[in-house]
């Protein structure tokens, strides 16, 4: 579970800002260290790269947990909620870090894949309609815990996904002031 909360604190914003670009990127655009202030500030290819590499430190250890432990959901549910916390409240930061949107993607995709991926769908159908991602993610992370009610979820899982959803929901407050005040800034596909 330590290891988990360590390898969520990895930074990869964060890192490939000021490995690639000399830039802390918490002091610049949203100061967030995610995809999103990645993408907004270096480019696609960087933003994308944070992306993928995000969800595959919540991805791959929650698949070795599952191959090595396939019967013990405590086990998984404890190492994503570790991966997300190591992410949202990272031990490199300082106990500042990203929302856990796309770490808790790679964590659900491997405990919970069709949920998963119907919360995918709503990110990309919110994301792409309204060209905010914070409303993608805060749609995402509400499709998620309503499809352990459509689809059968063991209890477990179903009250870890309702924490991991309501982290991401609390995470993204300042993005819904700014959405009110017509202040949020869109991501541009260029």
């Amino acid at each position: 579970l330590i290891l988990c909360y360590l390898i969520g604190s990895i930074p990869f914003g964060f890192l490939i800002g000021l490995i690639f670009y000399k830039v802390d990127i918490r002091t610049v655009g949203s100061k967030n260290p995610g995809a999103t202030n990645v993408w907004r500030l270096f480019g696609k290819y960087p933003g994308i790269a944070t992306l993928l590499l995000d969800t595959v430190k919540g991805l791959i250890p929650i698949l070795l947990i599952k191959h090595f432990f396939p019967s013990d959901h405590l086990m998984a549910i404890l190492a994503g909620l570790a991966l997300i916390s190591g992410h949202n409240w990272s031990l490199v930061l300082k106990g500042k870090g990203g929302k856990g949107v796309a770490t808790s993607a790679g964590v659900f995709l491997a405990l919970i894949p069709l949920h998963a991926f119907i919360s995918l769908l709503f990110f990309l159908f919110f994301f792409l309609t309204t060209r905010h991602v914070s409303v993608g993610s805060m749609s995402a992370a509400i499709a998620l815990f309503g499809s352990t009610y459509i689809f059968e979820t063991p209890p477990l899982i179903r009250y870890f996904v309702m924490l991991a959803s309501l982290m991401v929901l609390l995470k993204h407050i300042p993005n819904m002031k700014r959405l009110i005040q017509g202040e949020e800034p869109e991501v541009s596909f260029r």
